[in-house]
């Protein structure tokens, strides 16, 4: 099992000094609303390349009333040490964020991903199914992400492309060698985007469809990518895929100078997703119907990151377990254990986790402070 024997906090969130001792499988953080259960999951969330499971800034993360600057340590189970942070301001008072494993310096935010893979589920996510289609690709990429390390890179960068793009076409609309130049990049960008969804996409169905069971009380989904670039991608290979996306942008420069914004592509597809044994939409199922599904997703995606990255990912669940009567809430804690993944909940009351498997780790949670419960 990937996952944490150690983390220290200083003067992370409501945090000024933390030093916590825990190796188990699965940890229970309980304590009441605001006293920073959620904080120690975004500390372990910025093992990921991004912002945290919060998309906070980092300068935001930094502890009211104290110095600026913060740090997050945490020990592997295999010894691995790594710290992150904001350093010391520069001349101009910016501070930036720092990195180090095994005490060396480590300029790139992929590195990590060689040591510990983290996935997660939060209240936010309870509405995903009904949300807008954004919330959908946060959602897919955070899959992809934790899979292919380098998502992250090309999506931010086919977003500066499309930002690009977008201004051309308001300031020089007639600019055609920059167009076609700029147009190239974003083809290229979101045909890779896109490739790496359906990979993610087709991998995690397939997983799904090997390990599917009606019974389940979290039942299996079928996941499909929708979007024009999706299609072409899915019939075309790379090369043809750009080609023809290239041609759908020049096509297209008035209608998306007109809408300013450029309406085709890897921004404006979607993930859907149907309940399994059902076979209804996501979002037609119950508001329970949907958590549970949404749970056996996350659950079949941390099997996934196990299987293609050969690091068990540690699962991070904000608020699981108060919205599931006893029958699904020890399935789920059966589940979890069945991961082989360290796997860290929080939840207002210590009852909901008074059924844990022994060999569990139950914290007590107030404003600054977590203690071992008996």
């Amino acid at each position: 099992m990937t996952g944490l024997a150690h983390l220290a906090l200083s003067d992370f969130r409501s945090y000024a000094d933390l030093a916590l001792p825990v190796a188990a499988p699965l940890v229970a953080l309980a304590g009441e609303n605001g006293a920073g259960k959620t904080n120690i999951l975004e500390a372990i969330s910025l093992l990921t390349p991004g912002r945290g499971l919060r998309r906070a800034e980092f300068a935001d993360m930094a502890r009211s009333g104290a110095a600026g600057g913060f740090a997050v340590s945490v020990r592997l189970q295999d010894e691995t040490q790594i710290g992150l942070g904001l350093g010391e301001p520069d001349e101009a008072g910016r501070r930036s964020r720092i990195q180090r494993i095994n005490g060396a310096p480590s300029s790139t935010l992929t590195a990590v991903a060689e040591h510990v893979r983290v996935v997660w589920l939060t209240p936010e996510q309870d509405g995903l199914f009904r949300g807008s289609a954004g919330d959908r690709r946060r959602f897919l990429d955070r899959l992809v992400l934790a899979i292919d390390a380098e998502h992250g890179a090309r999506a931010n960068a086919l977003e500066r492309a499309l930002r690009d793009r977008n201004r051309i076409l308001d300031e020089r609309p007639h600019d055609t060698v920059w167009l076609d130049a700029v147009e190239r990049q974003v083809a290229e960008l979101g045909v890779a985007v896109a490739a790496a969804r359906a990979e993610a996409v087709a991998r995690l169905g397939a997983l799904i469809a090997r390990s599917r069971d009606d019974a389940s009380p979290f039942p299996w989904a079928m996941l499909a990518l929708d979007g024009e670039l999706d299609r072409l991608v899915g019939t075309l290979a790379a090369v043809d895929a750009e080609d023809a996306y290239r041609a759908l942008l020049k096509q297209n420069r008035a209608r998306d100078k007109a809408a300013g914004r450029t309406l085709i592509g890897a921004q404006a597809s979607d993930l859907k997703v149907r309940h399994g044994p059902k076979d209804i939409a996501a979002e037609q199922g119950s508001t329970g119907e949907q958590k549970a599904l949404l749970v056996g997703l996350v659950l079949a995606h941390a099997r996934l990151v196990a299987a293609m990255s050969g690091l068990a990912p540690i699962v991070l669940m904000d608020e699981i377990a108060a919205h599931f009567d006893p029958r699904r809430r020890a399935a789920l804690y059966d589940a979890l254990g069945e991961l082989g993944c360290q796997v860290w909940m929080t939840g207002a009351d210590d009852s909901l986790f008074r059924d844990l498997p022994a060999g569990s780790a139950r914290l007590a949670v107030t404003p600054g402070q977590v203690e071992r419960m008996a």
